[in-house]
């Protein structure tokens, strides 16, 4: 069973909105093994609807945000793009089963690295915490491209590591790893 966190921003979740977001998120079970955490934030900004859903899935995460002038529009929209993600996730898992998908260069640290002034104040406005599922370095790219992320911080599988991959401005895929040295 699905298990649903609907919040409103400016807007009352009423329950004919609550309906509608259980009927159409609630067809998406069928792709689940396990019992996922949907987070569903409704917010209004004049005439603009906007609704963002988060899918927790086994150490998957799929999100999308749609903004319509119609709250039901928004919600019908939202669902089509996370059941785009989950068949362009699906696709690449089973490229990866075929053969490598991705080919991961090594980025060695530079040595001219900037000096920050000691009087630079910075201002952490924002912390998240996660719990890191152990997977390869293809996955971590897969799940970072399905996030629509510039980078993703995984626990890397292969040498049991937290790790990071991101795009670079090639086209290409990056991974920082720590140096046991």
């Amino acid at each position: 069973m699905m298990n649903f966190i609907i919040t409103g921003r400016k807007v009352d979740v009423t329950p004919g909105l609550r309906e509608r977001i259980h009927k159409r998120l609630g067809k998406l079970e069928k792709y689940f093994k396990d019992d996922p955490e949907i987070r569903v934030t409704l917010s209004v900004s004049k005439d603009r609807h906007t609704i963002e859903v988060t899918i927790f899935s086994k150490g998957v995460i799929y999100r999308a945000e749609e903004t319509d002038a119609d709250m039901y529009a928004a919600i019908d929209q939202v669902v089509d793009v996370i059941e785009r993600q989950m068949r362009r996730h699906k696709t690449h898992l089973e490229k990866k089963l075929k053969k490598e998908a991705f080919d991961v260069p090594y980025i060695s640290p530079s040595s001219d690295e900037a000096e920050v002034d000691e009087e630079t104040e910075f201002k952490v406005v924002k912390v998240k915490k996660f719990a890191f599922k152990p997977m390869s370095v293809e996955e971590a790219i897969l799940q970072m491209n399905l996030l629509g992320h510039e980078f993703f911080v995984f626990d890397n599988a292969e040498n049991d590591a937290i790790s990071i991959v991101y795009k670079r401005k090639d086209g290409n895929y990056a991974l920082i790893e720590r140096d046991e040295n």
